[in-house]
């Protein structure tokens, strides 16, 4: 792809992804197209579809959070580097709500993006759960369930879903056992 063709499509996903945020799934088309300074046709020249300018936008999600995550396995401290991910794996899942079902995405393209947004969790939490600043016990799968259970609660609302995060840190701190 030629870098003004590569500049436009970002472009292009990156205002999908704000229209889809405020509108939902069924955000229109010609909105995108109109807020991203281009014609209805460039739009569908990229993306062919609904459909596929959703997948997109889910999949750019995801790579975020997933590139967030190798972001953080560096950092000094690695209960922060958690707190940190989950935060913006809260953002993601309020910001993308019911997309996935919207999109009826195959088993395997669903799987697909799972997995990956598990292992990169998975890192991080072993990370924590090494140096004593992650409940031994916690595993992958409830600190996802937990982000779910969030993003469901907040009702999009994503100053509610921080606030929703931040009161379950500090409930399931090691810190905090009774």
């Amino acid at each position: 792809m030629r870098a003004d063709a590569r500049r436009n499509f970002e472009r292009l996903v990156a205002v999908a992804a704000e229209v889809v945020a405020e509108q939902g799934a069924d955000a229109s088309m010609e909105e995108i197209a109109r807020r991203a300074g281009v014609g209805s046709a460039t739009l569908h020249r990229h993306f062919g579809g609904r459909t596929r300018m959703l997948e997109t936008v889910f999949k750019s999600s995801v790579d975020a959070v997933c590139a967030r995550s190798d972001e953080l396995l560096d950092h000094d401290d690695s209960g922060e580097a958690l707190r940190s991910w989950l935060s913006a794996v809260v953002a993601h899942a309020t910001r993308n709500r019911g997309l996935g079902a919207a999109l009826m995405m195959s088993a395997e393209r669903g799987s697909e993006f799972h997995a990956r947004i598990t292992r990169a969790g998975r890192q991080l939490l072993d990370r924590a759960q090494q140096h004593h600043a992650a409940d031994r016990d916690a595993t992958i799968g409830d600190l996802l369930g937990l982000v779910n259970g969030i993003s469901s609660a907040s009702d999009q609302d994503p100053v509610r879903a921080e606030r929703l995060l931040a009161l379950a840190i500090r409930g399931v701190s090691p810190a905090v056992r009774s």
